[in-house]
């Protein structure tokens, strides 16, 4: 490990900061999939080839599935922004303990 190791909390903060605003766009990108793939949208959009209920169900459970798991990425990329926020406020108060023990000020 190398011994030139720097953190810059303003910086750690500002790229959990980019992932919660991309956790919500995706989050809000899911909810207006879900939206648009019902059955009843799934009928309206695919014409002749919702004739057959199987089909029209197989889509919908796949429109389904993704949408959950995409739903799961927007929520983990959310907790990685929050740990990257947490961390940066951790050192920033670590940073500030330190220097106030250089100072002689209390621990």
């Amino acid at each position: 490990m190398s011994g030139d190791f720097c953190l810059q909390p303003q910086e750690l903060a500002a790229l959990g900061d980019a992932f919660g605003t991309r956790a919500y766009d995706l989050a809000s990108a899911v909810t207006s999939f879900q939206q648009r793939t019902g059955a009843e949208q799934i009928h309206d959009g695919f014409g002749f080839l919702t004739e057959s209920e199987e089909v029209t169900e197989s889509y919908v459970e796949l429109a389904a599935r993704m949408a959950v798991a995409l739903g799961g990425l927007a929520r983990h990329l959310d907790e990685v922004g929050q740990a990257l926020r947490d961390n940066a406020r951790n050192s920033d108060a670590a940073d500030d303990a330190l220097a106030d023990l250089f100072k002689g000020g209390k621990r």
